[in-house]
């Protein structure tokens, strides 16, 4: 008769080869990961810059110029316009929206770094180029070059 084996469990190879491929695994995950908070807090101030670019295009259909501030654009005060990771949005002057992110909720690579979308009248619409002091790699999707 033969003699049957028990069951065994796994090897310590096997045990070794899962815990090399987690590992590898985690050394791509975890900068992706960090480079997408960093870009979700940026894209915030996306976001609340949404309420100044519609005022823009209000009164640049009204008076047919880019306001030349959050007052003239019937916004209220900077500061006011604000959330976790935005301290600001200012309209300066020719219409350009300047994001601020300066609260102790954001991130430190985008701490005291600015957005800021410029308009361009492209007859009948706006066009909105990206710039600022933010690393090109944190900017919104919507402002990343292709």
């Amino acid at each position: 008769m033969p003699i049957r084996r028990a069951a065994a469990g796994f090897t310590l190879i096997e045990l070794m080869i899962v815990v090399a491929i987690i590992a590898i695994l985690s050394t791509i995950a975890i900068p992706a990961y960090r480079d997408y908070v960093v870009r979700t807090q940026a894209s915030e101030g996306f976001v609340i810059a949404s309420g100044a670019k519609a005022a823009i295009w209000e009164f640049l259909t009204d008076k047919g110029a880019f306001p030349s501030s959050n007052l003239s654009a019937g916004l209220p005060s900077a500061t006011s316009m604000n959330g976790k990771y935005v301290s600001s949005v200012t309209i300066e002057n020719t219409g350009v929206v300047t994001v601020r992110y300066a609260t102790a909720e954001s991130n430190s690579n985008l701490k005291n770094s600015t957005l800021q979308l410029s308009p361009i009248n492209a007859g009948g619409s706006i066009v909105w180029a990206c710039n600022g002091t933010i690393n090109p790699r944190f900017l919104p999707t919507t402002c990343r070059k292709s």
